[in-house]
């Protein structure tokens, strides 16, 4: 008995025949919604007799393997003598193919395993193929035709498999080798930790019910091992045919790769891979991915499928270094690698915005995958203004100036189209008084105009020389394309303000509540695990991040004991107009703090201004002090910087060491400085954003959703810094600290209800 092998055809098509250039439109896709539309488009001029969005399927033996092959494809146009053509429709944001020679194989390989499914079922001889091509912005389209007998299209589809077999029987025996691992795979340790048992049984429980979990964790239960876990073990037992775990930060992506890489030493085989940024992993100096500029991406799709069957063949925790020695091996991009390993892959390690950004999310993930795919959000309250990132979008007048003066001689149509952009914000600026301009509204008039200079800006793009003046038009480009995409997902849940200064206007669409985004993006995954030890208040994160009513929600208490923390609240004010008057006063209180008990300390504050102001005060007083060693936090570390900041925190220092930081920033989360590496805690302020423009709109609008807006645009945003900050000092069952919180706030009934049991 045969093997069967369930495949759609686009995958198997995408396998065999890759094709394209890596700067494609096709290769990045477009977002779900855009897709869709342009589809639905091309639709509405079908004719009665014509059928749209056509189930089709078809086995076929090869060796060992049944192939079963599905898919729907776009249409069945039928002819006035009764005679067959497949439709095909393809779309993108970018150029279109304007002959037959610009189109992609891989597009005619679909098109053509479709015209073999229904020849085969209709026992049709000879039947037309059809290529229907959309731009997204534009509404393009444009057709081209092939005539095939069945003979032919039989013949192809059979090539497709046989290539594709090799690959096919690699993922079958992998498979039964990981499920074969995973039944025998135990808990990585010789007991669970108190909470532990609980959230990796809650964990299970939703991926087998295919619902939400909204997790507060607290620091020490173990939360990485305690979520992959389980969700390894529905792996097993064919819930799930792949993990997600997705951070905000590479400490924690660190963190995941250990656990697997632990669990891989108890016997588990997997393919693990983590996805690095593009400008990381890049090889080039310069980020390009033009064939031209770039040899890993010339000739790319020549060399990546044995690329692929290489690195899966020999390795399971396939991280950056592994996946960088393998791009060089095979002479591939390493960034395009990890994403097409990564639908291949058991589990995938990767920032948010690789499921939820619209702009960059993994587009060639298919219905059935996701369906039996499970998301592990690690730190999930960062997610939630990531996301507003992700759904907001910002035009700068001063961007179209520069090209609009830079581009005069060079290319007459970039210039006209720049001109046409900044002369709308001319207008605004007029019309403004010079004051913020605040609307409901899509900006009609600019989005039209950004796109008519997408098109133009695309067409010297593809045939520019790399310049300084073509590195700003990608960059004003990428901003425009991003502008017009999001204008498309604009509905009450926006506003667009205009900021307008004498230097600047600048035009943001900026995403208020990003939940009904974050569930449309999230929508066909089995389950989603948001899991953070700083969820308070919980009814704020299930609100915000797209909770439904049928979704768990778990709250676990802190393994550790009060005894391991001393907690100290000094009543001072730390207010914007009292920071000047206090400084000294602060500054004494942190002396005092210090002064029983040599060891390592982090002060936190809410600002990069109100630390350098009491940094100042603290080191004129401490000035003569030979004992003690200050550090201070920068906004533009680099990533060596940073590392050299945290190994000062040695656990062998004599002295003192005094590290002051911002809280929400590199140091306040996902670091662990374990025992003597860290003695003591002062946090400053209750961690509120600054009050500006952006804030009060957030606040504006849900108190007019009839929630506290104060409380959603600044206590609890601001609180949860703090809860991180402080997170950061018991991070063991032996460790021990001292935590100082300063501010009169801290012993307002309000704020105080949001600090955690063993802070009181």
């Amino acid at each position: 008995m045969k093997d069967q092998v369930k495949i759609a055809v686009r995958p198997l098509v995408e396998y065999v025949y890759r094709s394209g250039d890596l700067d494609s439109g096709f290769r990045a896709g477009t977002a779900l919604t855009e897709g869709t539309k342009a589809h639905q488009q091309v639709q509405r001029t079908y004719g009665e007799s014509d059928q749209k969005e056509v189930y089709l399927s078809v086995e076929i033996p090869c060796g060992d393997l049944l192939f079963v092959i599905d898919g729907r494809c776009g249409g069945l146009l039928v002819e006035e003598d009764g005679s067959v053509i497949i439709d095909e429709i393809k779309s993108t944001s970018g150029e279109i193919p304007q002959t037959l020679e610009d189109t992609y194989p891989v597009h005619w390989a679909q098109a053509k395993c479709y015209a073999y499914m229904y020849a085969r079922e209709h026992g049709t001889a000879r039947m037309k193929i059809q290529l229907t091509y959309v731009q997204v912005v534009t509404g393009e389209q444009r057709r081209f035709q092939q005539e095939a007998v069945f003979a032919d299209v039989e013949s192809f589809v059979r090539h497709v498999v046989e290539n594709y077999a090799p690959y096919a029987r690699m993922l079958r025996a992998h498979r039964i080798s990981r499920d074969r691992s995973i039944s025998g795979l135990e808990f990585p340790f010789a007991s669970y930790r108190a909470g532990q048992r609980k959230l990796a049984g809650a964990v299970y429980k939703v991926i087998e019910e295919g619902v939400k979990l909204f997790a507060k964790a607290p620091t020490g239960i173990g939360k990485t091992i305690s979520t992959t876990f389980p969700a390894v073990k529905a792996m097993g037992t064919g819930q799930l045919e792949q993990i997600f775990y997705l951070t905000a930060k590479t400490t924690t992506r660190t963190a995941a790769e250990e656990t697997f890489a632990l669990m891989q030493s108890q016997g588990l085989q997997m393919h693990t891979v983590t996805i690095t940024a593009k400008e990381k992993i890049c090889f080039q100096d310069q980020v390009s991915c033009r064939k031209e500029d770039c040899p890993f991406a010339d000739g790319y799709y020549d060399r990546i499928n044995e690329a692929v069957l290489d690195i899966l063949t020999n390795e399971s925790l396939i991280s950056r270094q592994i996946i960088e020695q393998y791009a060089r091996k095979h002479r591939v991009c390493p960034f395009e690698f990890s994403l097409d390993l990564a639908y291949a892959a058991d589990a995938v390690i990767c920032d948010y915005n690789y499921i939820f950004d619209p702009r960059i999310s993994l587009k060639r993930m298919f219905a059935e995958r996701k369906s039996r795919t499970a998301l592990l959000i690690d730190e999930a309250h960062n997610l939630m203004d990531r996301a507003r990132e992700m759904y907001s979008a910002t035009l700068n007048k001063g961007d179209f100036l520069s090209l609009q003066r830079e581009y005069k001689e060079l290319n007459a149509e970039v210039h006209k189209a720049a001109k046409a952009v900044n002369t709308f914000f001319i207008q605004l600026r007029k019309e403004s008084d010079g004051k913020a301009q605040i609307t409901q509204e899509v900006p009609v008039q600019l989005v039209e105009r950004a796109e008519a200079f997408i098109l133009v800006a695309e067409e010297e793009l593809g045939s520019r020389q790399d310049t300084e003046q073509s590195q700003l038009l990608l960059q004003v480009y990428f901003a425009a394309q991003s502008f017009v995409r999001i204008s498309k997902l604009y509905d009450e849940r926006y506003v667009t303000y205009a900021e307008i200064s004498s230097r600047e206007v600048s035009i943001k669409l900026f995403c208020l509540d990003p939940s009904h985004l974050l569930r449309e993006m999230g929508k066909g995954f089995r389950s989603h695990i948001f899991f953070s030890a700083t969820l308070t208040p919980m009814s704020y994160y299930r609100d915000m991040l797209g909770a439904s009513p049928e979704d768990y929600t778990l709250s676990l208490p802190s393994p550790f004991f009060r005894e391991q923390l001393s907690v100290q609240i000094e009543p001072l004010s730390t207010r914007y107009h009292d920071r000047e008057g206090t400084k000294l006063e602060l500054a004494r209180l942190l002396g005092l703090m210090i002064t029983d008990r040599p060891g390592n300390y982090l002060f936190f504050f809410p600002s990069y201004a109100y630390m350098n102001l009491v940094y100042e005060a603290f080191a004129a007083a401490h000035a003569e002090d030979a004992n003690l060693r200050l550090l201070l936090q920068r906004g533009d570390m680099a990533e060596e910087e940073r590392d050299s900041f945290l190994s000062a925190f040695d656990a062998g220092n004599e002295g003192i060491l005094i590290g002051f930081a911002v809280m929400g920033g590199v140091f306040s989360e996902g670091i662990d400085l374990v025992g003597d590496r860290l003695t003591g805690v002062a946090i400053v302020g209750v961690g509120l954003p600054q009050i500006g423009l952006e804030r009060d709109i957030i606040r504006d609008y849900f108190n007019s959703q009839g929630k506290n807006g104060f409380d959603y645009a600044y206590v609890y945003p601001g609180m949860n810094k703090v809860l991180q900050a402080g997170g950061r000092l018991i991070r063991t069952e032996t460790d021990q600290g001292e935590l100082l919180l300063i501010d009169d706030r801290y012993l307002q009934p309000h704020y105080a209800a949001l600090l955690p049991d063993e802070w009181k």
